[in-house]
């Protein structure tokens, strides 16, 4: 109203429309804030109480307790379903991940077999079920993150003290976190996948440095993976992220079929610029590739952020950018920073971040500039 873009009159109907949205609890994210701590404070507080207890129990009650950890927040939950269906969602959560902690705890009670992966694909099961009955958004994020849990520790413990396999999980895993952050189109939103694509968005970049360093030491007097398993294990990883993808997608998963081979191939370029094996290792051949794989990041990261303007999604492009910065600057302090005395190193360090985080700002303005134009 000051700037003169509207009138009083129209002032005064923001005005009415926002009390009105108030009154209504439009503005009501502290309570829910406040209701997931609680949520998280409750299983903080059940798991320090069992372990505290736990040795002064027999084993009827430690399993008693189980049940009850399980059942008495599933309970509360419906009880106060009618009354608000966000705490009835948070109860529930609190239940399902209480369900974890049964299932293991069951598992030291009884003195089953030893198979931790049978546990997280049991709490996954758990999840998905829950999530069929209740369609509650919180039952959706747990089994999302279950279930790759799960065949992650299946991989993991089937190549124990074998070596071959280190590259197959980050880029598996990568390509999931890809896929749950594609999951919004433009004619397909929802709050379930919203919240995919954030668990995605936070996903990817962690994923990607993982990718890049995939593998700890590994003795050499260890076997290599079978190539049954080994060719099974990379069928899976490739396989149940575009699976996915087509099921949320249908026929614009077009992308995560380009972003399948570019992971391969950031994989395969990364391990060949560590390569440090030989009496004599050509140097100047892995600072090459080692170029090669900060060009594959900038690349990938560019591409990120046009699949973003052209499905008009803000998050993906604002994870471009992020990616394209963090490239530079990982590039940065790679390639250039000791080739450099120290002064003159931490000052052209200062230039960068100050001049690039100025253009990467400006680029970032522009495109989201771009996309509000190109959305009618």
């Amino acid at each position: 109203m000051e700037a003169r873009l509207i009138d009083a009159s129209a002032g005064e109907r923001i005005r009415a429309f926002e009390s009105e949205r108030e009154r209504r609890g439009g503005r009501r994210w502290p309570v829910l804030l406040a209701w997931v701590l609680g949520g998280v404070l409750m299983c903080a507080g059940v798991l320090l109480f069992v372990a505290a207890h736990w040795d002064q129990m027999s084993p009827a009650g430690r399993f008693v307790l189980v049940l009850l950890m399980v059942g008495v927040f599933h309970a509360a939950a419906a009880f106060v379903r009618d009354r608000t269906d966000a705490l009835a969602q948070v109860l529930h959560g609190v239940g399902t991940v209480a369900l974890g902690g049964g299932i293991f705890l069951a598992g030291q009670i009884f003195n089953l077999a030893e198979h931790w992966p049978g546990g997280f694909m049991l709490w996954a099961a758990g999840a998905w079920i829950a999530w069929l009955l209740l369609r509650d958004r919180i039952q959706l994020v747990l089994a999302a993150l279950l279930t790759p849990i799960w065949l992650a520790g299946e991989w993991e413990l089937a190549t124990e003290r074998m070596r071959g396999g280190e590259h197959l999980l980050p880029e598996g895993l990568w390509l999931l976190a890809l896929t749950y952050l594609a999951a919004r189109l433009p004619a397909k939103e929802g709050p379930e996948r919203r919240d995919l694509a954030w668990v995605g968005g936070l996903a990817l970049v962690p994923l990607t440095f993982w990718v890049i360093f995939p593998e700890g030491w590994v003795p050499s007097e260890y076997q290599r993976v079978p190539m049954g398993l080994l060719t099974a294990g990379w069928i899976i990883a490739y396989a149940v992220p575009l699976g996915l993808a087509a099921v949320l997608r249908g026929r614009a998963a077009w992308p995560l079929l380009l972003a399948a081979p570019w992971v391969r191939l950031l994989g395969t370029t990364a391990a060949r610029a560590r390569d440090y094996t030989g009496a004599t290792p050509d140097w100047h051949q892995i600072e090459w590739r080692q170029i090669e794989m900060y060009a594959l990041c900038g690349v990938g990261s560019a591409l990120l952020a046009w699949w973003g303007i052209a499905e008009a999604r803000r998050e993906r492009i604002n994870l471009g950018v992020a990616g394209f910065g963090l490239t530079v600057a990982c590039f940065y302090f790679d390639n250039v920073m000791d080739k450099m005395g120290r002064s003159l190193s931490l000052i052209t360090l200062g230039l960068l971040f100050l001049v690039g985080g100025y253009a990467l700002e400006r680029t970032r303005r522009r495109l989201l500039a771009r996309l509000e134009r190109s959305v009618p």
